[in-house]
């Protein structure tokens, strides 16, 4: 073997390690890059208030972080009370409902010979509620070690807040620093495309905070209408799992559907159903294209294949940010994959192309693009 065989031999052992190393640190990772997003929120109310009121920056990441702390104290003192109360209640209540579910069940199996068969693998030692909810909750069952984990999610959540504060701080020697590590050739380009990563990250925080509030609210407006117990506890528990897209929608359609059906019959479980169908297609019909759309434009089936790809990977945590890792993934592969080697634009153009002069004339009649002063000459160029 020559010595560019053995070159190629030993760059390829060095990137497999360094892709298990990656894999093995896959969930530090992730809470850096929610730490990056975190700064990316915090970073966006500092730069209002700077340009706005022309306040230092330190003063402004103070307040951001003051006023974040203070808005979810606020909305946590109204919200978690009667939550808490509720929950407590309806998790009290359930032996009685799981009994009304399997008289239920056993009726409707006895009048139908289809759905005898469907219910049939579930009915283990007489029952066909308890090995169906024990199905259900396997599939939650890596939640667990993240919501009580106790000290190690202390550790992690003050960690990301340290980290986000930080780079939200200083985010020029963050991004200059990771700008140092590539050749000088492909700088701006990267530069570049950090830009449009901050911008579309940003768009989605907003649009998926906004989405969520707006998803609680509708939902407690037509579970109230309604009447549904505990809408309060059901339209929290819709707005927090909407971050998890699909899956979050089915499970809070699904669970107060389930527990309607207990008390209030079918047709009102199907009302249930009916409301959360219509709350969902509003958000997806009205508040993503007004908050999103243009900046973060993901298609549905990359979206779904995200989410179980990274829940099947990294659990719990890969699947809060799964929209967003496929929202940087998107950015990446267009800017370089699409636009640098499929429509031939090349990675060295600062070196292939001669620099050139232009001279403009000085009686101000000169055409300026419209997003000249928004983007960079590399972006500009790739339009």
């Amino acid at each position: 073997m020559n010595r560019r065989g053995y070159g190629i031999l030993a760059a390829t052992l060095f990137a497999l390690l360094l892709l298990l190393f990656v894999y093995s640190i896959a969930e530090i990772l992730l809470l850096l890059f929610i730490g990056v997003l975190l700064s990316l929120y915090l970073g966006a109310i500092t730069d209002t208030l700077q340009r706005r009121l022309a306040v230092p920056r330190g003063f402004g990441l103070l307040s951001a972080v003051v006023v974040t702390i203070l808005a979810i104290g606020g909305v946590g003192s109204l919200i978690i009370p009667p939550v808490i109360e509720q929950s407590q209640d309806l998790f009290s209540r359930l032996p009685q409902l799981m009994q009304q579910w399997e008289l239920q069940l056993r009726g409707a199996a006895q009048r139908s010979a289809a759905l005898r068969e469907i219910l049939q693998p579930f009915n283990k030692e007489g029952s066909y509620v308890a090995p169906l909810l024990q199905q259900i909750g396997g599939y939650f069952r890596g939640v667990v070690p993240y919501v009580f984990g106790g000290v190690q999610v202390v550790i992690d959540v003050f960690g990301v807040f340290v980290m986000g504060i930080y780079m939200a701080l200083r985010p020029a020697m963050y991004r200059e620093g990771l700008i140092l590590l590539i050749p000088p050739v492909h700088r701006e380009l990267v530069r570049d495309i950090l830009a449009d990563l901050g911008r579309t990250l940003r768009a989605y925080i907003v649009g998926q905070l906004f989405a969520m509030c707006t998803l609680a609210l509708l939902t407690f407006i037509g579970f109230f209408l309604l009447g549904v117990p505990y809408a309060l506890a059901f339209s929290v528990f819709t707005g927090a799992v909407a971050i998890v897209p699909f899956f979050g929608t089915l499970f809070s359609t699904l669970l107060p559907a389930l527990f309607v059906l207990g008390t209030g019959g079918l047709v009102k479980a199907l009302a249930v159903v009916a409301v959360g169908i219509g709350v969902h297609l509003a958000e997806a019909n009205v508040v993503a294209p007004m908050i999103m759309e243009r900046q973060v434009h993901l298609p549905p089936v990359l979206t779904l294949l995200s989410v179980l790809i990274m829940g099947h990977l990294l659990g719990f945590v890969g699947l809060l940010v799964a929209v967003p890792i496929l929202a940087t993934v998107m950015v990446v592969v267009r800017r370089i994959y699409i636009h640098r080697i499929l429509e031939g634009k090349g990675f060295r153009r600062a070196i292939r192309d001669q620099p050139v002069e232009v001279r403009l004339p000085t009686d101000g009649a000169v055409l300026v693009h419209p997003r000249a002063l928004q983007v960079s000459i590399p972006a500009l160029l790739e339009q």
